[in-house]
């Protein structure tokens, strides 16, 4: 095999083989899953915070848990798949801490309603709206969780996200749409008085994927 083949035998190793063999210790396939995902983890860490410091700060802090934890993947699912669960469920983590430092600053705006109508990106928002929001989906199931945030957060279409859970078009638009409305009734229940988005009930529009 020539060196140029064997580049590229070593650039297209698939994850799964990659993630096997860092969880053997091999640090040098861990460092190519590293290169390989790093520009995605940090993505989903620059929309949930919305710093660039706390996003770097963040996205190496996953790749620490990730490195500690490899072994925990067993291959059920896509390794992208399982990663983005990681990395969405360690930010959370992250802003719920936040939030209990927070929660005595003034009462939350409209702005989370408007997020759930998707008229503006949920992570796009006052701190304040925006941990009170991440609190809510960290409530939710599982799987109306990594909807909305695939949908709302990272802006991938319905069929894409169908691709990648590996379910119908039309499954990803209904766990949407309930995602939205467990996310309503949620933050309805939180301090202070409901918006007048939630009172009127429409603010949970359909947004065109």
């Amino acid at each position: 095999m020539t060196t140029a083949m064997t580049m590229r035998a070593i650039e297209h190793t698939p994850d799964i083989e990659l993630a096997a063999r860092s969880a053997a210790g091999d640090r040098i396939a861990f460092e190519e899953l590293y290169e390989a995902h790093w520009p995605r983890v940090y993505s989903i860490c620059l929309k949930m915070l919305g710093n660039i410091a706390d996003a770097e700060d963040m996205a190496q802090e996953i790749f620490i848990q990730l490195y500690r934890k490899i072994d925990t993947f067993r291959g059920e699912s896509a390794f992208t798949t399982w990663l983005h669960r990681v990395a969405v469920n360690q930010v959370l983590m992250y802003l719920r801490k936040r939030r209990m430092s927070l929660e005595d600053l003034a009462e939350p705006g409209d702005s989370k309603n408007l997020a759930l109508a998707g008229t503006i990106r949920p992570f796009i928002m006052p701190i304040v709206d925006r941990i009170a929001l991440v609190q809510a989906i960290s409530e939710i199931s599982p799987s109306y969780r990594r909807v909305f945030v695939l949908h709302e957060i990272e802006g991938y279409n319905h069929e894409e996200i169908a691709q990648m859970l590996g379910c119908r078009v039309g499954t990803s638009k209904s766990q949407l749409h309930k995602a939205r409305m467990k996310l309503r009734r949620i933050l309805c229940k939180g301090p202070g008085k409901r918006s007048r988005h939630t009172r009127n009930g429409n603010h949970l529009r359909k947004r065109a994927a």
